[in-house]
């Protein structure tokens, strides 16, 4: 299997897999979301929705390009959860806080490989 096909393999494993555990553990999603983020249960789903299927849109090479900018569109979206997180963390400067200021250089990660999946 060449590397092209191993990484777009692993992306949809990825948010399909993130995507699921929206709708087995919405309370996580729901503590972490921005206080000013209305029905943010609803949102969690919504989110859980859109990684699952940009997830199984990224499998195929019609719909590869598109599902790639999605993924790129909602990591971005998401940069606000992940500001939060930091903020709501920072007090406790413990494991938690660490994961959060780590998160934010793993979107840029996250969103350079959705863009080089976008050229598959």
């Amino acid at each position: 299997m060449n590397k092209k096909r191993i990484s777009f393999l692993l992306m949809s494993l990825l948010y399909v897999v993130a995507g699921v555990n929206h709708f087995i553990q919405p309370v996580f999603y729901v503590n972490i979301m921005p206080h000013y983020f209305p029905i943010p249960l609803e949102l969690v789903y919504i989110s859980g929705v859109c990684e699952i299927a940009f997830g199984v849109l990224v499998l195929f090479k019609k719909t590869r390009k598109t599902a790639s900018w999605l993924i790129v569109a909602m990591l971005i979206a998401f940069l606000p959860v992940h500001i939060q997180m930091i903020i709501d963390n920072y007090e406790l400067l413990g494991l938690m806080f660490w994961i959060s200021v780590i998160r934010i250089p793993l979107q840029y990660v996250l969103i350079k490989w959705a863009l080089a999946v976008s050229k598959y």
